[in-house]
């Protein structure tokens, strides 16, 4: 288990989608390798779940912006 916790993280709202991404693989690696209590279980289960929102509104805001684009160069 890593030494940063959740709360030493800073605040999902202000992560751009790769660091976002980043933290979710470590967050979803330090899940698969066990050895932590469950209230560490739980807190990064937690702060996993708020990273794929996240990264999926990253992602709806990119296609957005890619539908927008594609429809001015169309009309």
């Amino acid at each position: 288990m890593s030494d940063m916790t959740a709360s030493d993280s800073p605040p999902v709202a202000d992560l751009s989608y790769e660091q976002a991404r980043d933290e979710l693989v470590r967050v979803v690696t330090e899940l698969e390798q066990g050895g932590a209590t469950l209230e560490q279980s739980i807190a990064l289960w937690e702060r996993g779940e708020a990273l794929a929102r996240r990264c999926e509104e990253w992602l709806i805001g990119a296609k957005e912006r890619l539908d927008a684009a594609r429809a001015a160069a169309e009309g």
